[in-house]
């Protein structure tokens, strides 16, 4: 029996595979803290042997290269990809055994990337998964533009075109095992699926059942911003990164954390958002666990800036870590642990209130406040705050002089944004309300 292990990365929106037999192991599209990936090999009993990439990646820092230093298996990346590592280069139609009963088909797959491989998985000779990477996602495909729009639209074509080939060529009773599409900024859409065969994708999914241009029109009218990290994140991984570093960094005490604030480094409090608003250390930045931490910290912090994590106990501090070492951001400069009370020292602590919409609607009718919508574009567009002013959360840090004079009520769609957005603000010496709420708790009457 072939057995294929997810290892979801949900706060990155990704899936990496183990993939064994019980006696010999491949892995696809491996995140970088490698050390997941060899404990479930262990506790299986099972060799890792080969190790396949299906891109460069764009999203996270690839842990491919790590695992074959770590065990000598071999690294299947596309013979097209410029890199600076050795590997073992593969192209559309390679073969390769893995031990007496797995084969992997090498697909041409191109559409997220240029150069984009799909993994086709036969074992006993019966064709059972295929591993698409960026590719064919659940309801889905992988973004086109992320190579910059001079190629987005010849893409978005191959993306098509790619999609087709899987399901042409393979038996519909195969399992689809994609990496992006589980909130990845890497997917062009986003489906609650967790799983699928041909069968199912041929049913449902746009890019099988839409003629071509419809596909077409509909993925680029879909687009919006994606992280700004992703600019660093193919450089490093053709380079090769190495296995990360995750032993605990330098303790700061609040003498050093002030002095941190004060040289323009960032102090990010790990703590969720209502306790970060009770009271905090001022001039720190809330970017919580319980969201996308690492996807909108690596999107908004000028990239190489020295980042301490404050967390409640060292377990908050290593899983922000961890999650940090995904994106390429190595080793925090410190780190505290503990409460706000103890990290401010003699300085006293900075809060700010929270509310509703509801209450955001009360105050309007008596006195003027300013109302800042830090979602996306297309959030935007789609419904908005009657006299808002809209600031995407990735722009604020460079447009926070556009914030208008008076006290800000800051909101996004369900209020982590808006946490992030409040910390920004208040850092700033803006006097600050984070509506803490659901954007669908706005009255319909109230928005356009």
């Amino acid at each position: 029996m072939v057995h294929i292990v997810p290892i979801d990365t949900p706060t990155l929106g990704d899936r990496s595979y183990l993939v064994h037999d019980g006696q010999e192991a491949f892995v696809v599209d491996p995140q970088r803290d490698i050390d997941r990936v060899l404990a479930l090999a262990a506790d299986a009993g099972v060799r890792i042997t080969h190790v396949f990439e299906t891109h460069i990646h764009n999203d996270y820092v690839t842990g491919g290269f790590a695992i074959a230093e770590a065990t000598g298996a071999a690294y299947h990346v596309n013979a097209a990809d410029s890199v600076t590592f050795a590997r073992m280069p593969v192209s559309d139609g390679d073969v390769i055994a893995i031990g007496d009963r797995m084969r992997v088909t090498v697909l041409a797959t191109p559409g997220h990337t240029f150069t984009h491989l799909s993994y086709a998985l036969s074992a006993d000779d019966r064709e059972i998964a295929v591993f698409t990477g960026g590719s064919l996602l659940y309801g889905s495909v992988g973004r086109p533009d992320l190579l910059g729009p001079d190629h987005t639209h010849e893409l978005v074509r191959l993306q098509y075109a790619s999609a087709h080939r899987l399901a042409d060529d393979l038996p519909e009773t195969a399992g689809v095992y994609p990496t992006h599409g589980f909130g990845s900024f890497c997917s062009a859409t986003q489906s609650g699926a967790t799983a699928a065969t041909l069968a199912t994708e041929k049913a449902t999914n746009p890019a099988l059942i839409q003629a071509e241009q419809e596909f077409v029109d509909d993925i680029l009218a879909g687009l919006d911003a994606w992280p700004a990290y992703y600019a660093h994140m193919a450089t490093a991984n053709s380079e090769g990164p190495a296995a990360p570093d995750l032993s605990e960094p330098e303790e700061a005490d609040a003498t050093q954390l002030r002095r941190r604030i004060a040289d323009g480094e960032w102090v990010v409090d790990l703590r969720n958002r209502v306790a970060f608003a009770a009271g905090h250390v001022a001039g720190t930045l809330n970017f919580g666990l319980d969201g996308s931490f690492a996807t909108y910290l690596g999107w908004l912090i000028p990239w190489g800036t020295p980042v301490t994590l404050l967390g409640e106990t060292p377990e908050q501090v290593a899983e922000a870590q961890r999650e940090l070492v995904r994106i390429g951001i190595d080793r925090p400069a410190a780190q505290a642990t503990g409460r706000p009370a103890g990290w401010a020292g003699e300085q006293p602590l900075a809060s700010h209130p929270r509310a509703t919409f509801a209450e955001l609607r009360q105050v309007r009718h008596h006195r003027p406040v300013v109302v800042l919508d830090v979602r996306r574009s297309l959030e935007w567009k789609s419904a908005h705050l009657p006299g808002a002013t809209h600031i995407p959360l990735h722009e604020l840090p460079s447009r926070l002089a556009e914030v208008p004079d008076g006290e800000v009520w800051v909101h996004c769609a369900a209020g982590y944004r808006a946490s992030i957005a409040a910390s920004l603000l208040a850092a700033a010496g803006r006097q600050v309300v984070h509506i803490d709420d659901d954007f669908a708790d706005a009255r319909p009457d109230t928005v356009h």
